[in-house]
């Protein structure tokens, strides 16, 4: 076994994956100053891919150093569920960093997330600073709607998030203790990720949850850094739609998976009541913005398809957030 695993889940990523592999060459000469006993890797999860990404994979390994080997994987069911999962199971780390194609981390981000979790033993998972690196310039208020992009700064001082919160870190740059995984995550999901016309998302957090569930503690890490590259195709209005509507539709999901059994009827009459509250008040407060203005319009939809969540779960057999068993 490797002390970390670096994963890196891709679709099509021909054009994207060069920029994550040199910035992990960085994270290699910076692990080698500073821990020269480290031993990790990187796995690539070719997820179906129709482009040249396992040419340019290939590509890379012929002159990578051997230190810390790359590896790929063909993963032939779509989404990033199905991804993550075969990463898990192939890592050879006590821990796995996912990265996504378009996540660029710092040249420190290895050593931080060791670091960290020698620190913290009971830690599951953490999560750290994700900044955006906009290829063009972003509408107006975006701040309010940027967490749907992956863009989350949660300060510079490292804290455990809680379960009475509902808060967690996100999928970009999270890293997993692969025992803690293994032993609260099941091999399939509920949510598979944004698949065809199946748009369902957080499939993230739900892995998250489960791990959290089990009694490992999650954790803010604030050394670890990666920026997101924010094409101009992803702060188009239709995209915004599709993905924050995928998010809100999977939102009552989540919630049911932090709930026993016996808690989930009283908390969905709690849930609905307040969703439907806030979209009231949001409209009411906003309604000539409704359509008009981006991020309006996106908060909007937030706040509907939430408030629909259960119904259309329901629709789909999902009964109270319960997922599918191992």
């Amino acid at each position: 076994m490797v002390d970390f695993t670096v994963a890196i889940c891709t679709y099509n990523g021909a054009k994207r994956l060069p920029d994550v592999l040199d910035k992990l060459k960085a994270c290699i000469e910076s692990g080698r100053r500073s821990h020269p006993t480290l031993t990790w890797e990187i796995r690539i999860i070719n997820n179906n891919s129709t482009d040249e990404t396992q040419q340019v994979i290939e590509q890379y390994q012929t002159q990578w150093t051997p230190d810390v080997p790359i590896y790929t994987h063909f993963e032939a069911q779509q989404g990033l569920a199905f991804a993550r999962q075969c990463a898990v199971e192939q890592a050879q780390g006590e821990w796995i960093g996912f990265l996504d194609d378009d996540n660029l981390p710092t040249e420190n981000w290895i050593v931080s997330a060791y670091e960290f979790g020698r620190e913290y033993p009971q830690a599951g998972a953490f999560g750290g600073l994700v900044k955006a690196a906009f290829e063009d310039t972003p509408p107006p208020g975006i701040e309010r709607i940027q967490s749907f992009l992956a863009i989350v700064e949660r300060g510079n001082v490292a804290f455990q998030y809680q379960l009475k919160t509902g808060l967690l870190p996100p999928g970009a740059g999270l890293v997993v203790r692969k025992d803690a995984w293994l032993s609260s995550v099941p091999k399939q999901l509920f949510l598979k990720g944004r698949i065809g016309e199946v748009k369902l998302a957080s499939e993230d957090l739900e892995a998250v949850s489960l791990i959290q569930q089990k009694g490992w503690e999650i954790w803010h890490n604030p050394q670890m850094e990666i920026s997101h590259k924010i094409p101009e195709s992803r702060l188009q209005l239709d995209y915004l739609l599709t993905l924050i509507r995928g998010t809100g539709l999977a939102r009552h999901h989540i919630r049911m998976t932090r709930l026993t059994p016996w808690q989930r009827p009283l908390a969905f009459l709690i849930y609905f009541c307040n969703d439907l509250r806030c979209l009231l008040l949001f409209w009411l407060k906003n309604s000539s913005q409704i359509h008009q203005d981006l991020v309006t319009t996106c908060q909007w939809e937030w706040l509907r398809s939430s408030l629909m969540s259960p119904f259309y779960l329901w629709s789909q057999g999902a009964i109270y957030g319960e997922s599918s068993q191992k």
